[in-house]
């Protein structure tokens, strides 16, 4: 069995004729066309800078898609009121980067020899990105790319701001081995480039900790039947499973997982959970999970309560939750490239601050357990941990 989730017009907080291109048919495209494109320039001529966001609106990512496009949606109306980016207006318009990656990448072609965009924000997997990247930077145009993954991006033009193994993972497994006492360790993954290589980075943090690795395992992106995994689990008896599956097939193995009895025993560290997730798995199933992030929107910071206010204030109290993958995206969209013809350097929207490239790429973690200050320090959140349970 396969759980996925489609984004539809009728889930977003906005209207969606304003925001989307290329979702899932020629139907749809024509229905949700943003504008008459009679009056498009040439690139780098034109009154508003376009930004294109590749999101997942479909397949097990598709989850998150809702609360990263109304992010961007805010920084991108933040910016505007501001007087955007060099005296440039952005317009945003919205990609769905889920489905197969052919048809991703045919999405991309036309985002830039017929839609002429200036800039693409990556808000999906990163199988996306190393099938995109290539496209997008032979093309000069900057791609900035947001979730947390694996680390290694040296692509020039590609700035990756995502949280890494290094500053996720590693402290955190330091810190359940030093306060949970965790020695074996049981490793569980989506089948795709980010949890392959994550996981060969942590084997060696757990070996850091004297720690050893029981059993390992990456499953078919989509699949939410674990029985079988279960199994395996319950027969290793690892104190903690590391958890790196992406979307509903967190949210359907985390409920199993409890269901089955073995969250009262065993330790869960995931490193893509967020509150759209929690939602998912639910309150009751989150005992002894723990997870790490960039960002917490429980931790109480003035910046990140007016962020949220913000949030709600432009899209209502159903909006969408916002966790580390929507504040990725509206950090993303808060600091833009000027076009070529300007100095190169890369300016806040929020600001107008100039932080170098490294920095924003950074997100540098300062605590023991996962917590972020952006390059552009507009945003300053707390070292911070999560538990549930």
């Amino acid at each position: 069995m396969h759980s996925t989730l489609n984004v539809t017009a009728r889930n977003l907080p906005f209207p969606p004729s304003l925001l989307f291109r290329n979702l899932a048919s020629a139907a749809s495209d024509r229905m949700l066309a943003p504008m008459d494109r009679s009056g498009f320039g040439p690139r780098g001529a034109r009154n508003r800078l376009r930004v294109a966001g590749f999101v997942c609106c479909s397949g097990s990512p598709g989850m998150w898609g809702p609360a990263t496009t109304s992010t961007a949606q805010l920084a991108v109306a933040e910016i505007n009121r501001r007087g955007g980016i060099l005296g440039r207006e952005i317009e945003f318009q919205v990609y769905d980067a889920g489905g197969p990656l052919d048809e991703v990448l045919d999405r991309a072609e036309q985002a830039i020899a017929s839609d002429e965009v200036d800039l693409i924000m990556g808000m999906h997997t990163s199988a996306v990105r190393l099938a995109l990247r290539n496209l997008i930077t032979r093309s000069k145009i900057p791609y900035i790319y947001t979730p947390v993954y694996e680390g290694g991006e040296r692509t020039p033009g590609v700035i990756a701001i995502g949280e890494t193994p290094r500053w996720q993972s590693r402290p955190s497994i330091h810190w359940l081995a030093e306060t949970k006492r965790a020695a074996r360790w049981y490793l569980i993954g989506s089948d795709y480039v980010w949890p392959w290589q994550s996981h060969r980075a942590v084997k060696r943090y757990i070996k850091e900790t004297g720690g050893t690795v029981v059993g390992e395992e990456f499953v078919p992106v989509g699949e939410d039947d674990h029985e079988a995994q279960l199994e395996r689990i319950r027969a290793a008896k690892p104190d903690v499973v590391l958890i790196s599956l992406i979307g509903t097939d967190s949210v359907t193995f985390n409920r199993a997982f409890a269901d089955a009895g073995l969250a009262r025993t065993i330790l869960r560290y995931a490193g893509c959970v967020d509150e759209t997730s929690l939602l998912g798995i639910g309150a009751d199933k989150t005992e002894n999970l723990f997870c790490a992030s960039g960002y917490f929107p429980c931790v109480g910071s003035h910046a990140g309560d007016d962020f949220r206010d913000r949030h709600r204030a432009m899209f209502g109290p159903f909006a969408p939750p916002i966790g580390s993958c929507g504040e990725s995206a509206y950090e993303a969209s808060a600091c833009s490239r000027p076009p070529p013809t300007a100095p190169a350097r890369w300016t806040c929207g929020r600001c107008s601050r100039q932080p170098t490239t490294s920095s924003i790429a950074a997100r540098a973690v300062r605590s023991r357990f996962a917590a972020v200050t952006p390059g552009c320090r507009c945003i300053s959140p707390k070292p911070t941990a999560s538990t549930s349970g």
